[in-house]
């Protein structure tokens, strides 16, 4: 991998004025993999061997196996490059019996077109042009992100101007903010996947036959009308249409309630169950409650039970729930990132296989798909394993979302990527 001077003939700064050079890119790939930091995004990397700093500008990684997907893995989030001078202190706070991530929090330094200045935990947090930016210039002074939970506040806010752009937005408040003259919702291609997820640990879930009279019961047009206004595109598996592997072809499972009964029936459960089903927020709970009146239709009772989301996803991770509905964004838009943490038995729990499912077929697949170094070989295999977790049902896949951001009128060159990242460096007010 190659940048800085000799890519570019310039050389790139971090916003504390240290290089961005290959012993930066050593430190951070080194750090993410290191099990005394414990990153939970470790596992995108763990095919590493080692990295070598060939010269200043170049370094050399070395891998277990061929990994067709590591420069989509090392545009991940998990692979952005921080200062080495807060990765040097963050150890130190570490060795003195501090807390990690501590001086990387309080002052993070990256190398793009705005710069951190301020913070108010909870309330917001500033950002500022960062005058030495080495590419394109920024059209805007300052950005700065507040912390507002309420659906209605933020609609508010954007109506009246204290804020130029909210995102997300609810489906069901589309027509209000396109109501307004001043106000518009943006719509962009995503790349995530919403699910109702089943333990396969866990009774009934741990039998086919009951998870694939569940995937039989749910109308998955009805949850988007009901829950989005119609603003989703139906699932049939787990990738979106944005990513590379995704599979139009895919059997799914569909709408039956008659074969739903009779699976009910054939596993036993002819009078039904009673189970919960975790949810985290407004959108989930919505849902949750569609699903609450299809499943009723094949004799299953559900409750719901609504968490604060670092409860639900630490319990969800410990597998303490038997449903939940959750959802899983491929935000590298390669298959590797969007089946192998959720459904390779190596990643149950908090990785992203909240379902405990363990095919070893399944696996297989993910592997040698991973390894390939062959496109069309690798959408086969794809292809494959889709299919079989289609059929496993360890989740049913319900809906794409649609990226919605409400904006004023005057706010132009706003863009979201597929992973629902903005990108702000066009962002003009006019």
């Amino acid at each position: 991998m190659r940048f800085g001077k000799q890519s570019l003939g310039r050389t790139f700064f971090f916003h504390d004025g240290s290089k961005f050079n290959a012993e930066t890119v050593k430190a951070n790939l080194d750090r993410v993999r290191d099990p005394d930091v414990g990153s939970p995004l470790s596992f995108l990397f763990n095919m590493i061997e080692t990295v070598e700093v060939v010269d200043e500008y170049t370094v050399y990684i070395t891998t277990e196996y061929p990994f067709s997907a590591l420069p989509s893995h090392l545009a991940h989030p998990g692979g952005h490059m921080i200062s080495l001078n807060s990765i040097n202190e963050d150890y130190k706070t570490i060795e003195n019996g501090g807390n990690l991530l501590t001086a990387v929090n309080e002052n993070p330094f990256g190398t793009g077109y705005f710069k951190f200045e301020e913070r108010v935990s909870g309330e917001y947090t500033k950002l500022v042009k960062n005058e030495d930016y080495w590419g394109s210039e920024v059209q805007t002074a300052s950005v700065t992100f507040k912390v507002v939970p309420e659906d209605l506040t933020r609609i508010g806010e954007l109506q009246t101007g204290a804020a130029d752009i909210v995102y997300p937005v609810n489906a069901n408040d589309i027509s209000e903010i396109n109501a307004n003259d001043a106000t518009y919702v943006k719509e962009s291609e995503s790349a995530s996947m919403t699910y109702v997820g089943m333990n396969v640990e866990i009774e009934p879930f741990d039998n086919l036959q009951v998870r694939q009279a569940i995937a039989m019961a749910i109308k998955k047009d009805e949850i988007i009308q009901g829950a989005l206004d119609g603003v989703g595109l139906p699932a049939k598996g787990p990738l979106a249409p944005t990513v590379f592997g995704y599979n139009e072809d895919i059997d799914e499972i569909e709408h039956d309630i008659d074969k739903a009964k009779e699976l009910m029936e054939e596993a036993g459960f002819d009078e039904g169950f009673s189970a919960t089903i975790l949810t985290y927020d407004r959108n989930t709970s919505n849902i949750a409650e569609l699903v609450q009146a299809q499943l009723s239709e094949i004799g299953i009772e559900i409750s719901i039970e609504t968490l604060e989301i670092g409860t639900y996803l630490e319990a969800t991770a410990n597998g303490e729930v038997g449903m939940f509905v959750g959802s899983w964004g491929t935000v590298t838009l390669d298959a590797d990132y969007g089946l192998y943490p959720m459904f390779h038995s190596d990643n149950a729990g908090s990785p992203g296989n909240r379902s405990f499912y363990a095919n070893d077929k399944v696996d297989s697949l993910l592997e040698k798909a991973r390894q390939s170094t062959d496109d069309n070989e690798r959408l086969d295999l794809y292809v494959e394993a889709q299919q079989l977790i289609v059929d496993d049902a360890p989740i049913v896949p319900l809906y794409h979302s649609v990226l919605l951001a409400g904006l004023r009128e005057n706010i132009h060159g706003f863009f979201q990527y597929p992973s629902s990242f903005p990108f702000l460096r066009d962002v003009r007010i006019e």
